[in-house]
């Protein structure tokens, strides 16, 4: 893909994506979903929150 470049280890794995900036608009639908990606996976193993209570402290907090 034109403006992603991958930087690699001594054994040619890759360890790191380069986006060019110039480029984003051009493929900002599939940086965003693999940026939803790692940021889910990340999460995974956080506690989850009921939707009630969320939706019960946004209420508290004049933001719903």
């Amino acid at each position: 893909m034109k403006g992603i470049s991958y930087i690699t280890d001594d054994k040619n794995r890759r360890q790191a994506v380069v986006i060019d900036l110039k480029t984003f608009k051009k493929h900002e639908e599939e940086i965003e979903d693999l940026l939803d990606v790692l940021i889910a996976e990340s999460r995974k193993e956080e506690e989850s929150i009921p939707f009630e209570i969320v939706v019960k402290e946004l209420k508290k907090k004049g933001k719903l």
